[in-house]
């Protein structure tokens, strides 16, 4: 029978003191008091910021977004299907805020609000992750709208011209043309160097793909991206999808693209 020699023995020991990791993770552990058309109402989680993701220990791991904060709970909205979620179970902080990944890897791409693929394009690595509630830039860190944007629709640029930088509400009844407005100025940009953002709230999920089938057979996906939150969806991802889109869109904004 072999004896170790004590240099040996120090050696191992040696060896898994340098593999040991110190590194710890410190969460809050809440529970679930009432939970009811998406909403969680959570107790215990002291230290949860505002926008802040919680996962919650449902077999499943959803996660979740804090947005009420009160003295002795939290409010928080459920992404994803909340019916295996119940009164007593567990959630835990995750100290990570709510973002979605940005970069140019999502240019031609059809993502959800949190920037999960939709089209079957295999998985999409951002150059970084954008908060979702950041604070728009001030007055004094934007420029005067001095150059046009070319809708392609005469009367529109003819008669009420819309500038790069502008802010233009597209309102009316159902089937009167909304959609079709907004998608007519994004063909018309191809080759003007500006990426389109087109964030689909509450459509049904033939509608966006015919939409995209339409971008696609014009060439405009390779200057677009689509961010859908569909109507099947839960109403959390519907309520996110229109921050989520700003927020790509800030993140093109910031390297000096047009978008």
């Amino acid at each position: 029978m072999s004896t170790l020699k004590a240099e040996e023995i120090s050696s191992v020991i040696k060896s898994k003191l340098a593999q040991f990791d110190t590194q710890t993770t410190i969460n809050d552990v809440g529970t679930v008091m009432e939970v009811s058309d998406g909403i969680a109402r959570i107790y215990g989680l002291r230290n949860a910021m505002a926008g802040e993701l919680v996962q919650f220990e449902d077999g499943h791991n959803t996660v979740g977004m804090v947005l009420n904060l009160e003295e002795d709970n939290v409010g928080v909205v459920i992404f994803g299907d909340y019916l295996g979620i119940q009164e007593g179970q567990t959630v835990k902080t995750t100290t990570k805020v709510a973002s979605v990944p940005a970069g140019d890897n999502l240019i031609g791409r059809v993502v959800n609000p949190v920037g999960e693929p939709l089209d079957g394009k295999g998985p999409i690595e951002g150059s970084e992750d954008r908060y979702i509630d950041k604070k728009a830039p001030g007055i004094v860190q934007r420029k005067s709208v001095h150059e046009p944007l070319q809708t392609g629709i005469t009367a529109i640029d003819a008669m009420i011209p819309i500038g790069r930088g502008q802010r233009e509400l597209i309102i009316g009844d159902r089937q009167t043309g909304k959609t079709a407005i907004a998608i007519d100025t994004i063909l018309n940009q191809k080759g003007k160097d500006v990426i389109c953002i087109y964030c689909a709230i509450g459509q049904k999920t033939g509608t966006v793909a015919q939409i995209v089938k339409t971008l696609e057979d014009r060439g405009a996906m390779d200057y677009s991206i689509v961010v859908a939150a569909n109507a099947i969806d839960p109403a959390p991802l519907q309520f996110l999808a229109p921050y989520s889109a700003v927020s790509i869109g800030e993140y093109f904004m910031e390297r000096g693209k047009h978008v």
